[in-house]
């Protein structure tokens, strides 16, 4: 579906009002529209890619709004730039949350909530607030008449919470031509603050993202009663096989983007990072240390298990599902390890398999972010970190584009930003929202 740009006699009829005075809104109508994923294709982006078109259409913009399946609705639009012989840059954020239960929230997860001077919500850091901040940058940037310096093009797509096969990567594969002209792209996970003291605060900007590998484990075994004994029981095999791996950890191997990261964290504390001690160094890090921690080394984690019906019976057949990252340059050795924990009685197959990233700290946009977070907080310092997940950018790289993580905040020193993700009372600070439309305008004017 595309909606018509001929709407500019309309616009004289929207109201005077700017990009901070209206991303709190977009946010909180965002937060309220309930487009939760919870995997194997079960979720549904249609009402909140209707929202998003909508709001485009309104400033005049043409939006495509694409299906992959009934419902799995993802939107693209391109805003022309001032030079049309430059490449353009892509900025995408997914529409689709993680489940949560109100029953553990202090306010209802899609109520939109203004509380504590915070915006709370599922999808209120992860990633509904990019996604408000880039609609509100974007309707300011074409209500005012400002044409930014190269084309911009917006996709705000469906299913990256599940890896992106019903999202980014069906556009990728089925749809290319829309991106095809892209050179690099900026979404979510990068640009916010960790607060080192008054007069600095280090900016990570996600230059990196670990590979995944979530995978589904089965043993076979002898079906019996169960006041039998069975030596062939494939619920113990398969405990045994997520045992080995849980208590597992792999070694430590630094990308060049962590070793950065670590240096300059190191720097700015004034204390001496050792590779025989990185544990420690890490774990002063305060609110960041788990999300930094995990990129030093693959990592596995046992999420689910599922076995027989009935507690007399012993199945014949054990399932397990486990969540697997390997970093750059390091699939091969993470998969051979993987294999040589579980055993050959295990099958393994992908649930999800998807490459890992890294480019570097250099060139012409990171400057413009450096400078524009620069020009909204004198005390900041940017430098690259690698995440620990994964994002859409793993299916838009694809196609040969450099990625980053710039979704910039500014947040309160306390705050646990790494624990919002996918976590109970998920929130963002209002005036943080408010920081990053300024941050992403004045980048926008520069890139």
């Amino acid at each position: 579906m595309t909606t018509p740009a001929s709407v500019a006699s309309d616009l004289v009829s929207l109201p005077d009002v700017t990009a901070q005075d209206e991303v709190v809104e977009i946010c909180r109508d965002l937060l309220r529209i309930d487009s939760v994923n919870r995997g194997s294709g079960d979720g549904n982006e249609r009402a909140i890619a209707e929202y998003v078109a909508a709001k485009l259409a309104e400033v005049g913009l043409e939006t495509t709004l694409l299906e992959s399946e009934p419902g799995r609705a993802s939107v693209i639009a391109r805003v022309e730039g001032a030079d049309p012989s430059r490449a353009p840059l892509l900025i995408h954020g997914h529409l689709d949350v993680v489940p949560a239960d109100p029953a553990d929230w202090r306010v209802h997860p899609f109520a939109g909530e203004i509380l504590d001077d915070c915006l709370w919500g599922r999808g209120a850091v992860d990633m509904k607030d990019m996604d408000a901040m880039t609609l509100a940058v974007i309707r300011d940037l074409v209500r005012s008449g400002r044409r930014p310096p190269r084309d911009l093009v917006l996709a705000f797509v469906a299913d990256e919470e599940a890896g992106g096969v019903l999202g980014a990567r069906w556009l990728v594969d089925n749809h290319p031509h829309l991106f095809a002209d892209c050179t690099e792209a900026i979404s979510e996970v990068g640009g916010f603050s960790y607060t080192i003291s008054d007069n600095l605060r280090l900016y990570p900007i996600e230059t990196a993202q670990k590979g995944i590998a979530w995978m589904k484990l089965t043993v076979a075994g002898r079906a019996g009663h169960g006041s039998m004994i069975n030596d062939d029981n494939a619920v113990t095999a398969l405990c045994e096989a997520i045992v080995r791996l849980g208590r597992h950890r792999f070694p430590i191997v630094l990308t060049p983007t962590v070793r950065m990261f670590l240096d300059s964290v190191g720097d700015a504390l004034g204390i001496d990072v050792h590779a025989e001690d990185l544990e420690t160094t890490i774990a002063k890090l305060g609110p960041i240390a788990r999300m930094i921690g995990a990129t030093i080394r693959n990592t596995v984690n046992p999420t689910q298990l599922d076995a027989g019906e009935k507690v007399n019976v012993i199945p014949g057949e054990a399932t397990a599902y486990v969540d697997g990252r390997f970093l750059p340059g390091q699939e091969e050795e993470f998969l051979r390890q993987i294999d040589e924990l579980i055993g050959p009685a295990v099958r393994r197959d992908w649930v999800v398999y998807d490459q890992a990233l890294e480019t570097g700290f250099d060139g012409p946009l990171v400057d413009a972010m450096a400078s524009a977070l620069r020009a909204e907080d004198p005390a900041a310092r940017a430098i690259p970190y690698m995440l620990s997940g994964g994002t859409d950018a793993k299916s838009f790289s694809r196609l040969g584009i450099r990625c980053f993580g710039f979704s910039p905040l500014l947040l309160p020193a306390g705050l646990d930003f790494a624990g919002m993700f996918h976590g109970v009372d998920e929130r963002v600070p209002v005036e943080s929202l408010r920081f990053g439309v300024r941050v992403l305008d004045r980048f926008l004017a520069a890139s």
